[in-house]
């Protein structure tokens, strides 16, 4: 395998080779955050002498140094903004801040500074942090391919060079080059990336494979069926980028009214400045009436009003596991009013998982003993399947034996010799052909987006099919007496897997994709928060996925569907008024992730872009904490609400006061900075630990 396959790489021209990109950008090397850390910084510098009456040369040059750090940024964008005719709360805030300084309130000013530099800062790497996640899907396709010649020769051409028509060579372990149709051997493909299947799909003559998706033990020749502008993997570049840069501009509550509060604010300090000196009162009257207007009506308290209960909320998601990714993606997560969950790695584990050991009669075996042999045999293997039962028997403390003159055989299973005796472990379609078990896919995940792709796929082995309880079964032999067993399994929605002893059947393994113990629960409360049941969009085949949505409670199931379908479906609702969440954790679930209204990953099993795109982050991989951080969010709203109004009744108070009397100066000062601690305060109280919500239980 080349090793171009392990750098991250960018597009190149034809000729050239592509270019390494780097693997995300750094926070610390955006400027933006650079310069609001230095601001905090200085801030925090100047605090103890500024509190505790130290010289005010040394607070008042700290202070300086955060106003100017901090403050040059929003001050530029603000200067831009004015040059374009609008007046934006950036240079208001820099005004405020100066006019607080300019009498003496230096730490009010240096700290709205120093909130809207952390502002910006958070912004700048949710921009790059967006970019990085585009680059990242370059990982899933490799640089080079192996293309076969006409007189059977082999040449390393780059990925992006395949037309269609060529024929690549696609070795075990290598990544896919090109979406196309194989023409020579047998394998398992995972392509979990596109499809969301849990478990690899054989792959024979006549089926179809996607680029990016990986190879199992078997080697394969594809012949190219799409360049690679237009793969599958391509197009999901393509929509993450759409997504991202047509998804509705994202902004707090305030800053819906900046503009109209800016203005008005502007008019009326100079109209208070104006009016009095054309009735005859003296400049320097009129000028500390306009200070005091300007201070008692700036929006430090309403900008306050809206930033602490959100970060507070984000800090409580933090500690409980789930990282909002800023202050708008928290306000965004209370507004949703519709839920879709992806299946695999969301609802369910993600990860196959021993489910029943069925020792048959008269055998001599009991389970542990079953287990132990079937294990010893799997040890050598790389196959999820493998694993599961491998993880299963270690968990019970068995001993495994040596296996020997092992073999795996793609569309069949694996054999060995353990303690003497010939195992062999696979699909019963294959390892019990007197049972006619061998049947024919009805509904490959790829038909409902490809209907060119008519061919039907017989699944070997691992029977992925067995998970896929919508195939029609055929009738086995009464006297087969594992048929009864591999029938119960398959009924329950688990992969029957066959062992036998010296060419005889000795028992059957169920192996599945296990559901997340509280799926019920968070479904239940996921459709208390927004009034309506949350509805499943899976790349699984539709019988499945219909078995897991009836265990938790899901009535609406849109399965065999891929990433651009997702993204339609989302689209679909968004269209018709509705905001949406999506919970997901595949780069198939990415596009979705990023054209919804708010997109959350789940952490633990999720693909570097599902994380990078999504707007935040189930860390611990707990699906109950989805309702918890939306019921959260909305907390934090009611308690912005609470603080506009509380800002909002005390700036009406002091501008009524100095308008119609005669304010003292120090007073309107208190009063301001009064109602900004209150509201301050008030955000806080979601730090405490008793704000989070009770997650679900089962």
């Amino acid at each position: 395998m080349s090793s171009s396959l392990d750098q991250r790489t960018a597009p190149a021209p034809e000729g050239s080779r592509p270019t390494p990109l780097p693997r995300r950008t750094r926070a610390y090397a955006l400027p933006e955050v650079r310069w609001a850390l230095a601001a905090l910084g200085l801030f925090l510098l100047a605090l103890p002498p500024y509190l505790l009456g130290g010289p005010a040369w040394l607070w008042g040059a700290l202070f300086a140094g955060a106003y100017a750090t901090g403050g040059w940024e929003p001050g530029r964008e603000g200067l831009k903004a004015l040059r374009e005719r609008t007046l934006d709360v950036d240079l208001l805030m820099v005004v405020a801040a100066l006019g607080a300084a300019a009498i003496g309130q230096v730490l009010d000013g240096a700290l709205l500074i120093v909130i809207f530099a952390t502002s910006g800062a958070l912004e700048a790497v949710a921009t790059a942090r967006t970019a990085d996640s585009v680059r990242g899907l370059l990982d899933l396709a490799p640089a080079t391919a192996t293309r076969l010649l006409a007189d059977g020769a082999e040449e390393t051409v780059d990925a992006g060079l395949l037309v269609v028509g060529d024929t690549v060579l696609v070795r075990p372990g290598e990544r896919i080059g090109a979406d196309g149709e194989v023409v020579g051997g047998a394998s398992e493909v995972d392509q979990a990336t596109i499809t969301g299947e849990p478990l690899p799909v054989a792959k024979e003559t006549g089926d179809e494979v996607f680029a990016g998706t990986v190879n199992g033990t078997g080697a394969l020749r594809v012949r190219v069926g799409r360049e690679p502008s237009d793969s599958v993997i391509a197009r999901i570049v393509r929509m993450v980028e759409e997504a991202s840069r047509t998804k509705a501009p994202t902004q707090l509550f305030i800053e819906k009214v900046e503009q109209r509060y800016s203005v008005s604010m502007v008019l009326a300090t100079l109209a208070v400045f104006a009016v009095p000196l054309a009735f005859g009162d003296d400049l320097t009257s009129a000028l500390l009436r306009a200070m005091t207007f300007m201070i008692v009506a700036s929006p430090c308290a309403v900008v306050l009003s809206t930033m602490p209960p959100l970060l507070s909320a984000i800090a409580n998601a933090g500690r409980h596991g789930v990282l909002a990714k800023s202050a708008v993606v928290m306000e965004r997560l209370g507004q949703v009013d519709a839920v879709a969950l992806d299946k695999t790695g969301t609802l369910t584990e993600g990860t196959p998982r021993l489910t029943d050991v069925r020792p048959l009669p008269g055998t001599g075996l009991d389970a542990d003993a079953l287990l132990r042999l079937a294990a010893s045999a799997e040890h050598p293997s790389e196959h999820p399947l493998a694993r599961a039962v491998v993880d299963a028997a270690r968990e019970r403390g068995l001993a495994l034996a040596p296996a020997d003159a092992f073999a795996a055989t793609p569309g069949r299973g694996v054999t060995a010799t353990v303690e003497g005796r010939r195992i062999e472990l696979g699909s019963p379609a294959r390892l019990l052909p007197d049972t006619h078990h061998a049947r024919v896919h009805p509904h490959p995940d790829t038909r409902p987006a490809h209907p060119e792709a008519h061919h039907a796929r017989v699944h070997p082995y691992p029977d992925t099919h067995a998970a896929h309880p919508e195939a029609d079964h055929a009738r086995v032999h009464p006297e087969n007496a594992p048929a009864p067993l591999v029938r119960e399994l398959e009924e329950a929605g688990s992969t029957a897997v066959a062992v036998l002893r010296d060419g005889e059947p000795v028992g059957v393994l169920g192996v599945a994709d296990r559901l997340r113990p509280d799926a019920a629960a968070t479904v239940a409360a996921l459709t208390r928060l927004t009034g309506r049941a949350p509805v499943l969009l899976t790349g699984d085949n539709e019988r499945a996925a219909r078995r897991v949505a009836g265990r938790v409670g899901i009535t609406d199931v849109r399965a065999g569907l891929l990433p651009e379908e997702k993204v339609a479906a989302v689209r679909a609702w968004e269209a018709e008024g509705r905001r949406v969440l999506v919970v997901g954790d595949g780069v198939n679930d990415a596009p979705a992730l990023a054209a919804a209204h708010c997109g959350v990953a789940m952490g633990r099993a999720g693909s570097d872009l599902a994380l990078e795109t999504a707007d935040a982050v189930v860390v611990r991989d707990e699906l109950a904490a989805v309702p918890a951080v939306v019921a959260l969010s909305r907390a934090a709203h009611r308690l912005v609400v609470q603080n506009l109004v509380i800002a909002g009744a005390f700036i009406a108070v002091l501008v009524a006061w100095d308008l119609f009397g005669t304010l003292p100066l120090p007073l309107g000062v208190a009063g301001h900075e009064g109602s900004t601690v209150l509201v301050g305060l008030n955000g806080l109280r979601l730090l405490r630990s008793a704000a989070w919500p009770r997650p679900a239980r089962s």
